[in-house]
């Protein structure tokens, strides 16, 4: 079964875009990181804020903090979807580099999904 693909966009048939299942939960991971707790009126938990940690000082105590942080969002309000293995932040200058390595449970397959956010790449 398709999902409707995020951002949502049109395909070349004026049809709503679709994608897989696991680009889906790739979709919906990256909603959770890169939407900020409040932005939704009727989801005002959901979300990390990423965003905002890219101009943050840059620091080991940043890092850690913020693997946690999305470690703990991504089992909140993904945890029926996937399991989380593990969370790598690196900041480097004004860009925020964030890889997570998890199991998809309906699959049982595992999964690596690398998002970028600032200045560099």
């Amino acid at each position: 079964m398709s999902q409707v693909d995020y951002p949502f966009s049109f395909d070349n048939r004026g049809r709503t875009s679709d994608t897989t299942a696991d680009d889906h939960i790739r979709d919906l991971i990256e909603q959770v990181l890169f939407t900020s707790p409040g932005e939704r009126v009727n989801g005002p938990t959901f979300g990390c804020g990423l965003n905002q940690l890219v101009f943050a000082p840059n620091s080991l105590e940043l890092a850690a903090a913020t693997q946690f942080l999305v470690q703990g969002a991504l089992q909140q309000w993904l945890g029926d979807l996937i399991v989380v293995d593990s969370v790598q932040v690196e900041s480097v200058d004004a860009t925020l580099r964030v890889t997570i390595s998890y199991i998809v449970r309906r699959t049982q397959t595992r999964q690596t999904a690398v998002f970028t956010q600032g200045g560099g790449a």
